[in-house]
């Protein structure tokens, strides 16, 4: 029988990526739809994906007929409707905190340097892979050096981002660190964002959600 999960994302997005880390975690079984972000001049334009989502991103959830987009509602709704194991603390400041984290990479840090704002880096300003990669160096240290700060200097960081589990702010954390070596981001300043990364990429939910395993990846050269 199949899934009634179905998600729609890219191999390399990463907020496609935080979302595969949170169904996994939660051992929920999914059936994985590929939209080719730049194949054909994207295949999230298409008319058919774009009645699924009219934002024309990935990720997009579809639950037994309901259609969720933004991967962080997404998150959330699949933690309240299928609360074991919790992404979210259950009292109020835990969850604050654990929100918190999380939106320092997907409001501030993520959007900066998705792949529709470096098109646009490229088209509109004539930027080439070079300024590509100072400019989003540029705002992931700039994220990453607050999240440090904020990690390292709060009791309630544990093995992970939150205490011994991990949480919706290591499904933000983790792709973003993918993205930060990809971007050959030095990470020499940030120990305690590597050691709580090191404990992620040790977990299946983690590697089985890494762009390299998805169906969609390109085959290695």
């Amino acid at each position: 029988m199949a899934p009634d999960l179905v998600l729609y994302g890219y191999w390399r997005s990463s907020a496609a990526y935080r979302v595969r880390i949170a169904l996994n975690l939660k051992g929920l079984a999914y059936e994985s739809r590929p939209v080719h972000l730049v194949r054909d001049g994207g295949e999230q334009h298409a008319p058919d994906y774009q009645a699924l989502n009219p934002q024309e991103l990935v990720p997009c959830l579809v639950d037994g007929g309901q259609v969720f987009t933004q991967s962080m509602a997404i998150i959330e709704y699949l933690d309240e409707t299928r609360p074991t194991p919790p992404l979210l603390p259950a009292d109020p400041a835990g969850r604050a905190r654990v929100r918190a984290l999380s939106q320092v990479v997907s409001c501030d840090v993520h959007p900066l340097g998705n792949l529709r704002v470096l098109q646009h880096l490229v088209t509109q300003f004539g930027a080439d892979d070079a300024a590509k990669g100072v400019w989003s160096r540029h705002w992931i240290g700039d994220g990453l050096k607050a999240l440090e700060v904020m990690l390292a200097g709060n009791v309630a960081t544990g093995s992970f981002c939150h205490g011994d589990e991990p949480t919706m702010a290591d499904t933000c954390l983790a792709p973003q660190i993918y993205n930060a070596v990809r971007w050959k981001m030095p990470l020499d300043d940030y120990p305690t964002i590597q050691r709580i990364y090191a404990a992620c990429q040790a977990l299946e939910a983690f590697q089985k959600a890494a762009p390299e395993a998805q169906s969609d990846a390109p085959a290695p050269l």
